[in-house]
């Protein structure tokens, strides 16, 4: 049966249909938040792209501190990349650092840019990279001058001393040996630290040293194309034929080595150094300063005594003043009588001599005055002790007019200047003659009469000590005895003597009557003479 509620309803029930017209378009407002999202990503996509800086490969010897996504590449400082992923390199020798930059990095990935770890170290008496004890090791960054591009760089294995845009200037030095100098040494002017040592290497034919230093400006204007360079480590003893030196520079170059520079006194110049110009690093200051010698003679002198105590490099001295050094010293052997002899060449230096004349005519006749002149007027040369301490030697030219005739002669190419034994040969050979003769002396027989004397003389002490002992036992006591009775004997004539003792009163009335006797002798001597007839006649007026 069917449900009547089930049944479709009649036509007249039916309503009609109605036609709509068609809506516009009327999107929700939900839809804006995705687009507004995707164009955001968008424009976050293209800025990524548009601001990424360039992909750098930095090849290290080590990985030890680099992490990717984590170690940051740092320019003076303030974040500019970012290690993107470390590797190892096909031949497993290196490791190699791809870095991500940042766009403003980019004028700065030139040949010659430079990379290190940057990590706490201590070299050259200097602690750097304490602060990455608690952020960690990053790559630091020194932009190099060149205006190529680069992408491929190797990292350095520390941190250079000297950055690419301080101002200053380096120069080259060339040495016979390193010293105690390493990176980070100091380079002094005058004892003020103007720069560094930056980097040494040998060269090529393995026989010298070179030191490559920077000196920061504005010091650099006193390096000239005249400056001395020479090794200021620790402490410079020198004892040689000259004396005894001491030299020593600032507590810092004596414990981490260093290098001074100077100009020598007498230049004058103040050119700059020509470009690739490389300069001398000299052992010590003397060295250093020693006179260029534009003119050079080489003589020979041969010596039939010791040289022991000259060496080379010892002074050829005339009168004070050193015009040479000894430049070898060999063993000769006599052609004539086959008796070994010392052969020793000497440089001498003319201009020495005449930077020393007083003027153009002392000049003249010093620049004139030939060896052969000076030998037949009696120059030689000789041995002569410079230091009584070290019994170093040196050679002195002078004039010996007592010295038998001679000329310069030719031996091995060089010309031959005579000599005469030194002084101290003198003085060697007078104490050999002297202890001959003590020793052909009797010396028993001075040895025993100076005992005998000995003896004789103890005999006379011991009779003299006896006869000093009888002095105090009888002697002293009648010497006391005599000296008191001349002390009674003085008091009785000090009492005599006095004023107002009888015996000077006595006196004085003697005296009195002597003068008053001698008055009348004087009056009647005078009445004679006028009168001399009184003697017969008597006083005129007298009565016959």
């Amino acid at each position: 049966m069917t449900d009547p509620h089930l049944l479709p309803p009649s036509g007249d029930a039916l309503p009609e249909a109605v036609v709509e017209p068609r809506r516009r378009l009327n999107p929700s407002l939900v839809w804006l938040i995705p687009l507004l999202a995707a164009v955001i990503g968008g424009w976050l996509a293209v800025n990524a792209v548009l601001s990424r800086g360039p992909t750098i490969y930095i090849r290290f010897a080590s990985g030890q501190g680099l992490e990717p996504g984590k170690t940051r590449i740092k320019f003076k400082d303030v974040d500019v990349g970012e290690v993107s992923a470390v590797s190892l390199t096909p031949d497993r020798r290196y490791i190699e650092v791809t870095a991500q930059l940042a766009k403003e990095a980019e004028p700065y990935v030139v040949d010659g840019t430079r990379f290190w770890v940057v990590r706490p170290r201590i070299s050259g008496g200097t602690v750097s990279g304490l602060d990455t004890l608690l952020s960690g090791s990053y790559i630091a960054m020194d932009a190099g001058r060149s205006a190529r591009r680069a992408d491929h760089f190797v990292g350095l294995d520390e941190a250079p001393i000297i950055s690419s845009d301080r101002p200053g200037s380096q120069f080259s030095l060339l040495g016979a040996d390193l010293g105690s100098l390493e990176i980070g040494s100091p380079v002094l002017y005058r004892r003020v630290p103007v720069g560094q040592v930056v980097g040494y290497h040998l060269t090529p034919d393995g026989q010298n040293v070179a030191v490559a230093v920077f000196v920061n400006a504005p010091y650099d204007r006193f390096v000239t194309a005249d400056s001395r360079f020479w090794h200021a480590s620790g402490i410079d003893v020198q004892v040689d034929a000259n004396g005894f030196k001491l030299d020593t520079q600032s507590l810092v170059s004596m414990a981490l080595g260093g290098i001074s520079f100077d100009v020598p006194p007498d230049a004058t110049s103040q050119r700059k150094p020509l470009p690739g110009q490389n300069f001398v690093l000299a052992a010590d200051k003397d060295q250093a300063m020693r006179m260029v010698e534009s003119r050079e003679l080489k003589y020979l002198l041969l010596f039939n005594e010791s040289v022991r105590g000259l060496g080379i490099g010892a002074p050829v001295d005339f009168r004070g003043i050193v015009v040479g050094e000894v430049a070898n010293i060999a063993l000769d052997v006599d052609a004539a009588d086959s008796k070994p002899r010392m052969a020793v060449t000497v440089r001498l230096y003319p201009s020495r001599l005449e930077a020393l004349a007083e003027n153009k005519a002392t000049l003249g006749n010093i620049s004139n005055l030939t060896m052969q002149e000076g030998v037949a007027r009696g120059l030689r040369a000789q041995l002569r002790n410079g230091n009584l301490l070290t019994g170093q030697l040196y050679v002195a030219l002078d004039f010996f007019p007592d010295a038998p005739k001679a000329r310069v002669t030719r031996y091995n190419g060089l010309n031959v200047v005579p000599t005469v034994h030194g002084g101290l040969s003198d003085l060697q050979q007078s104490l050999v003659r002297i202890a001959k003769q003590i020793e052909r002396m009797q010396l028993d027989t001075l040895s025993a009469n100076a005992r005998e004397t000995l003896r004789s003389l103890n005999t006379t002490l011991q009779h003299t000590d006896k006869l000093v002992s009888g002095i105090d036992q009888h002697g002293l006591p009648q010497m006391l005895s005599t000296l008191q009775s001349m002390q009674q004997t003085l008091d009785s004539a000090r009492q005599s003597l006095r004023p107002d003792a009888p015996l000077q009163q006595d006196l004085r009335d003697a005296a009195q009557q002597v003068s008053a006797a001698a008055r009348s002798v004087q009056a009647l001597s005078d009445s004679l003479e006028r009168n001399p007839e009184s003697l017969l006649r008597g006083k005129s007026g007298d009565k016959q």
